[in-house]
């Protein structure tokens, strides 16, 4: 993309987010956690979505012992896991984000999708400059839920 087009990437507008859901089917999920954290949304929001129909691939930052979660393998990093990603939902604090930046960038999903609270514009730029769609500060979990309700 080039002059200001990369703006477009950035998805905060309904019919985008829609689109978004629509048309993502395996989602990465970066920062995962195990269903005996169930309190935590790194633990329901995946098992909600896995719920729902979408086919996860857990990427957890923590827990090395754990070779699966939500009766998925785990993968160690984006590079690892094999096939396509539609997306990668990410569950790491925001000062985290840049550290993922190049793994992002090489895995190249259609998607990153950043939870609520976690919103980095820099490394959202970065992505969107390279033809990837980018969502900040908003749940896949609530945001399917009123979209599919």
């Amino acid at each position: 993309m080039s002059g200001n087009d990369w703006h477009a990437n950035l998805v905060d507008d309904d019919a985008g987010i829609r689109r978004i859901l629509d048309e993502s089917k395996r989602v990465a999920v970066l920062g995962i956690k195990p269903e005996d954290e169930s309190h935590r949304p790194a633990a329901y929001v995946p098992a909600y979505l896995q719920s729902v129909g979408y086919e996860i691939v857990p990427v957890p930052v923590y827990h090395p012992e754990r070779t699966e979660m939500h009766g998925e393998p785990v993968y160690r990093s984006l590079a690892a896991i094999p096939g396509q990603v539609d997306m990668v939902v990410v569950f790491r604090r925001s000062s985290d984000i840049p550290g993922h930046l190049d793994e992002l960038l090489a895995r190249k999903p259609s998607v990153v999708w950043m939870q609520s609270g976690i919103r980095h514009p820099g490394v959202a730029e970065a992505l969107a400059r390279e033809g990837i769609r980018v969502v900040q500060d908003r749940c896949t979990m609530i945001e399917h839920r009123y979209r599919h309700a």
